[in-house]
């Protein structure tokens, strides 16, 4: 007996990250207002990277591709695939950063402020239109879920960042 999917389709399973995100982001905020030390900062900003990471690369790889043939509109996603890549110049930063640098808290409130428009634009033009077009988005959600656990695991598994050792 197959297991039951836990998203109703695609865009509620990347909708689901999205959230997921966001509640990160305000726990880090909270942190930051509890002056919370360095290395509780750095370790809930390396979660929100790799989530970040895990999430672009499923869209790039399986969505967004899906997303393209049935919209046919280049621009779109090509402004979206714009958008992945200054989040990734920022979590790079973030990841080059030690969490008791000064601007680490900045740098990561820019990647939350960046990442809210992104969530915003996806949802009121990517996602809005991806349901509307002849897309199996059903289908694509199984597909999106064993890639995700596929990344998941390799993450798990690669070194942690040179910075996240010196602050744990």
């Amino acid at each position: 007996m197959k297991e039951p999917v836990a998203y109703q389709d695609a865009v509620d399973l990347l909708d689901a990250d999205h959230n997921a995100v966001k509640k990160m982001f305000i726990d880090y905020g909270a942190l930051c207002e509890d002056h919370a030390p360095p290395d509780q900062k750095g370790a809930l900003a390396e979660r929100i990277c790799q989530a970040l990471i895990v999430h672009s690369q499923l869209e790039e790889e399986i969505f967004y591709p899906a997303v393209r043939k049935a919209l046919g509109d280049d621009a779109l996603m090509d402004e979206a695939l714009h958008e992945h890549a200054d989040a990734k110049q920022i979590i790079a930063q973030i990841q080059a950063m030690q969490a008791s640098d000064a601007a680490y808290d900045a740098t990561v409130k820019k990647l939350g402020a960046l990442i809210d428009q992104h969530v915003l634009e996806e949802r009121e033009q990517i996602f809005l239109r991806a349901r509307l077009a002849k897309l199996d988005l059903r289908g694509l959600t199984l597909q999106l879920l064993k890639r995700k656990q596929q990344l998941i695991s390799k993450a798990e598994t690669a070194p942690a960042p040179a910075h996240a050792k010196e602050t744990a």
